[in-house]
């Protein structure tokens, strides 16, 4: 960002809650971040490939307001998915944050039942997040593959999350938000919360075009909100022309009240700083009152997330 859209950007924030962050210590078991290298959407990551612990983040965030903020699970070795809970839940207790937990579980697993309740006795734990069955592309998109949204097995397990008053995190493509609305519709006790913006890494007119027709339908659900974070492009920096559009039809969409920023720390430090990607969503909305923008930057984590 430059200097110039500095000096017109409205002040920061009363307080910020983070709605999506992450800390580890590699002396836990997180393959993707020791001995393997996974398909990234940013490319090469191994700049994150470190311990990223609540000093570093307190670093980060610098110059924010941030009073609370949301771990979501940073793919451990899913033997282990239980362990994490805990792990955050003690880091929490001893560095003051993360507040809340956002876990892991394969609703489709046959110990899913079991998981969800370790969880759910963890204090602050406020939710899952597990990552659908997907296609690559929009032209692949189907309805009804196992380990999807449709599948019945993994519907049996979703069910499962209104008995523990957990949420669910979302990650999936956009072309699949047709199958996350009508899991909203059919599971209406259940919280869900888009990740990422629906990932609109295509930034072609066509696809932006259906990104938001995709927005749109799962936005027409009550129990969805959405999530602005994740819109780094590979190899390029995070910038005001290439995400404010992005921020601003998300908004529109879905909301004053369902939409919430996340900075997605340490991983979206591959694209920018936590300042420049902050300013940024402070600048797309720079035309709201205060009052909105607190909803965006605080409010809505706090009420969803239960903070």
């Amino acid at each position: 960002m430059t200097a110039a859209a500095r000096l017109t950007q409205p002040d920061r924030p009363r307080a910020v809650i983070d709605a999506h962050h992450h800390v580890w210590d590699l002396a836990n078991d997180l393959p993707w971040l020791k001995h393997e290298r996974v398909p990234f959407r940013y490319g090469d990551y191994s700049a994150i490939c470190r311990d990223y612990m609540p000093v570093d983040y307190r670093a980060d965030i610098a110059g924010w307001p941030v009073v609370g903020s949301v771990y979501v699970e940073a793919e451990w070795a899913r033997d282990k998915a239980a362990d994490e809970s805990r792990w955050v839940a003690a880091v929490s207790k001893a560095e003051g944050l993360p507040s809340v937990v956002v876990a892991w579980c394969d609703p489709a697993s046959s110990d899913a039942a079991a998981l969800l309740a370790s969880h759910a006795s963890v204090s602050i734990v406020r939710g899952i997040r597990h990552k659908p069955a997907a296609t690559s592309t929009p032209t692949e998109a189907k309805r009804g593959a196992a380990g999807s949204m449709d599948d019945p097995a993994w519907r049996r397990g979703y069910g499962l999350l209104a008995q523990h008053g957990l949420s669910f995190d979302l990650q999936t493509p956009w072309w699949h938000l047709d199958a996350a609305a009508d899991l909203a519709r059919d599971f209406p006790a259940t919280q869900i919360v888009i990740n990422h913006t629906g990932l609109p890494a295509d930034r072609s007119p066509e696809a932006l075009a259906a990104w938001r027709q995709a927005l749109e339908r799962a936005a027409a659900q009550p129990n969805v909100a959405l999530k602005i974070s994740g819109l780094g492009l590979p190899e390029r920096p995070w910038t005001m022309a290439a995400n404010a559009p992005i921020i601003r039809d998300a908004i529109a969409i879905f909301g004053l009240d369902r939409t919430m920023f996340a900075s997605n720390f340490p991983v979206d430090s591959l694209v920018g700083d936590f300042d420049t990607i902050f300013s940024g969503f402070l600048a797309a909305t720079a035309s709201l009152p205060g009052s909105d923008r607190d909803r965006l930057f605080h409010d809505n984590a706090r009420r969803i997330y239960r903070l």
